[in-house]
């Protein structure tokens, strides 16, 4: 997010985001079941998208840090996260050597 904020996954289940100047930890989120293994903003930096342990993606508001949707359709943990350059498009990756597609701007 324009380089001043960092998003991390943890196997606490959650994400954190950091200021990239202080490393001050600015804000958690919590909501996933299983180990946060991925994290990408959308190119606005007004959303975060995690992949998790727990086989869903979740997608966050990166301001307030509420949950706004819940994405499922993978069969095992999703390990990677990354959204297209206009970020309508959100690409996942999982378990199985599986990929979906989910369309964000619904």
């Amino acid at each position: 997010k324009s380089g001043k904020v960092l998003a991390s996954g943890s196997g606490d289940k959650t994400i954190r985001l950091w200021d990239a100047a202080s490393g001050v930890c600015l804000r958690t989120f919590a909501g996933h079941t299983g180990a946060v293994y991925s994290v990408a903003f959308a190119p606005n930096g007004k959303y975060l998208a995690s992949g998790s342990e727990d086989m869903t993606v979740r997608l966050w508001d990166s301001a307030s840090g509420v949950c706004m949707r819940i994405i499922e359709g993978h069969l095992g943990e999703v390990y990677s996260v990354a959204f297209s350059t206009d970020g309508n498009l959100l690409a996942s990756g999982g378990w199985g050597k599986t990929e979906r597609l989910w369309d964000t701007s619904s």
